[in-house]
């Protein structure tokens, strides 16, 4: 457990410094991004598949919006992964499989700002009490989201 309180640490220094740009709650993040959704989304796709992860899926929930006649502001998202970083969360607990794969929402607010928010890896743990020996696993995932979500949003 100690090493998900220094992951949580870390996680809230760093929304820290994020200050003006990004904010955290209930385990998720939410990053703004210097680029419109379609851009933003782009970048996004770009970095999951440098890093290594596969794309599952991209759901662009304001075309499904618009096909029922209904309106939505841009709202995207993308579910990707890699069994080498899920695997041993479900060996820990099979039920992290209801957050697995990996999502990330873009998403444009009411006053045209882009956001990209994700589910923070170490809230997703201590939600589904995956132990210490997962420690490992968590911090790359928690490090590479990072990773992901700032060339994706950064110019």
């Amino acid at each position: 457990m100690r090493l998900f309180t220094l992951i949580g640490i870390f996680a809230l220094v760093a929304t820290c410094f994020w200050e003006t740009q990004a904010m955290a709650t209930d385990g998720l993040i939410t990053i703004k991004s210097s680029f419109g959704p379609q851009d933003t989304m782009t970048r996004l796709e770009t970095e999951v598949k440098a890093k290594g992860f596969t794309v599952f899926a991209h759901v662009d929930h304001a075309a499904g919006a618009a096909a029922v006649g209904m309106n939505l502001r841009p709202t995207d998202l993308l579910i990707f992964g890699n069994a080498k970083g899920g695997t041993p969360l479900m060996q820990q607990a099979q039920t992290i499989g209801i957050d697995l794969p990996l999502k990330a929402l873009v998403w444009q607010d009411e006053q045209g700002a882009t956001w990209l928010s994700y589910n923070d890896p170490a809230y997703l743990a201590g939600r589904h009490g995956v132990g210490e020996p997962a420690g490992t696993a968590i911090g790359a995932m928690t490090a590479a989201l990072h990773a992901i979500a700032t060339k994706a949003t950064a110019p």
